[in-house]
């Protein structure tokens, strides 16, 4: 018997019904399966919000200024902010990584540190970072993995903060899965239909200056972030070392396709936290062949979605680990 049986059976044995507990019988299969044992644990939760900046915020197509960006990351450390109550409420360590925010923070803010630049360059006239800026990313992105993983943490929920991201993200998802930025890029942080409009058309517009690109990694220096770059090394890294991904809305997503474009591996560690209200994010989903733990109309970000999501992980461990079974209980299945 495969251990991938040995899991089931102990799934199926459970006093319910075959399948009765639907996804979270999935989910605590896939749990069991990362870590390769019959008895998953759950240790030292943390959020990672990774922020930085986007040239293409000069463009106009957020609603909100750029300096927002390095507000809301004080904010975070202020603990004012969504990410805060909920990581709170269930338990999980949060971490601010500074990826390339526009600003100098303070040395002695509790910030991990791994600024590239203070922001990408503009993508309607520039390729958004160099090449040595992307690889310094992705293994910035590996190293913070490495780091947490190191001191006992087997799951992550990964969240981001940046103006114009969503433009990057959509812009990184049409060019991935052949879908016109039309039907990926949304409102973002609120725009109205004028906005949105200009949103695409500027879009369209860096499509036409760049031409065809090939590759993943030619993609992401063309119309990446440094906080979607960093994600994706961190991603990457946390499939080597089996720990359990916890992937948020529109962003995290453009995030993650990129590294499961570098390693379809990836797919095995990734849980899909909530599907966003941004248009492009349900098309991603299904691209992906995957369905979200949750569906409430979300559109934050700040990982958000992860940590309304991360009581449903520890339900399914403890379904597991804890549930009795037919002959346990003495109750007959038959």
């Amino acid at each position: 018997m495969s251990f991938a049986d040995s899991v089931q059976r102990k799934i199926d044995t459970k006093t319910k019904p075959i399948g009765a507990l639907g996804d979270i019988e999935a989910l605590a299969k896939q749990v069991c399966l990362i870590q390769q044992s019959l008895e998953p644990q759950l240790t030292k939760p943390t959020m990672l919000v990774f922020a930085g900046d986007h040239g293409i915020a000069e463009e106009g197509v957020s609603a909100y200024p750029q300096e927002v960006t390095w507000q809301m990351v004080m904010n975070f450390v202020a603990g004012g902010a969504a990410i805060n109550v909920f990581t709170i409420q269930n338990g999980m360590d949060l971490q601010v990584v500074d990826a390339g925010v526009n600003y100098e923070f303070p040395d002695d803010l509790p910030i991990v540190y791994r600024k590239i630049a203070k922001g990408t360059r503009n993508f309607l006239v520039d390729q958004a970072m160099t090449e040595w800026q992307l690889n310094q990313s992705l293994q910035s992105g590996a190293d913070v993995l490495g780091e947490l993983h190191d001191k006992g943490c087997n799951v992550v929920g990964f969240g981001e903060m940046g103006i114009a991201n969503t433009a990057s993200a959509a812009a990184l998802i049409s060019q991935l899965i052949g879908i016109p930025v039309s039907e990926i890029a949304g409102r973002g942080t609120g725009l109205n239909d004028r906005q949105l409009s200009h949103k695409i058309q500027v879009l369209e517009k860096s499509f036409i200056y760049h031409g065809q690109i090939d590759g993943v990694h030619d993609v992401l220096q063309t119309f990446g972030g440094f906080e979607i770059a960093q994600m994706v090394g961190a991603m990457l890294e946390a499939s080597k070392r089996d720990v359990l991904i916890l992937v948020d809305g529109f962003i995290a997503s453009a995030a993650y396709l990129c590294a499961y474009k570098l390693d379809q591996s990836v797919k095995d560690n990734a849980v899909f936290c909530h599907c966003s209200q941004e248009q492009g994010h349900r098309k991603l989903l299904d691209y992906l062949g995957v369905n979200a733990l949750l569906d409430l109309n979300l559109c934050l970000g700040e990982g958000s979605g992860c940590a309304l999501s991360y009581p449903l992980v520890k339900a399914a461990v403890s379904f597991i680990n804890e549930m009795a079974s037919f002959e346990d209980a003495g109750v007959s299945d038959a």
